[in-house]
């Protein structure tokens, strides 16, 4: 894993992952060094601001590394008990969008992790802003263990199939550790 971000002017990070507590141990391993890495580079996370899966433990070791973590998080989740009790920072929005929305306005860069449907949907959300020019910053996804094999497949068939150019395959970039 990368370890000297601050060169490039990054000041926050939005991490899309995972809330499932039910995940391999590995995820978890990563998740964690990531925290500790964006914490050692006074790199401030942000998040949806919930306190279980990788999104938790990404919080807990940001935290735990004397970072700064910024929830962004829909009331009806705060109602549900799924946010993060100890964040530095809580953002509390109306919707999903709203939510989305202000995740990536406030980043310097993305990065996605392995993580379900809502993973899924913010990474697509944010290729396709980037895709439109709404979206300036890095994308990088974190392949741990081959998880988004599939999903790069579906890239590459999509550019050879000609649905897109194939200059957007430098829309993104995937790091496996």
């Amino acid at each position: 894993m990368k370890r000297n971000l601050s060169e490039k002017n990054i000041r926050e990070v939005v991490v899309y992952c995972a809330s499932s507590p039910h995940i391999g141990e590995a995820y978890f391993d990563i998740a964690r060094q990531l925290g500790k890495v964006l914490a050692n580079n006074n790199i401030t996370c942000i998040t949806g601001g919930g306190k279980q899966g990788l999104m938790g433990a990404v919080n807990d070791s940001v935290l735990e590394n004397g970072g700064k973590v910024k929830g962004i998080i829909p009331q009806f989740m705060i109602d549900s008990g799924w946010c993060h009790p100890q964040l530095s920072e809580l953002v509390v929005t109306e919707s999903m969008h709203e939510r989305k929305f202000l995740m990536a306005k406030q980043s310097d860069a993305a990065v996605a992790l392995p993580g379900g449907f809502g993973t899924l949907e913010e990474l697509a959300e944010i290729l396709t802003w980037k895709q439109l020019g709404l979206y300036k910053n890095a994308v990088v996804i974190l392949n741990i263990n081959g998880y988004y094999d599939p999903l790069l497949a579906m890239f590459d068939k999509m550019i050879c199939e000609k649905f897109l150019h194939h200059n957007y395959r430098n829309l993104w970039q995937v790091v496996d550790s």
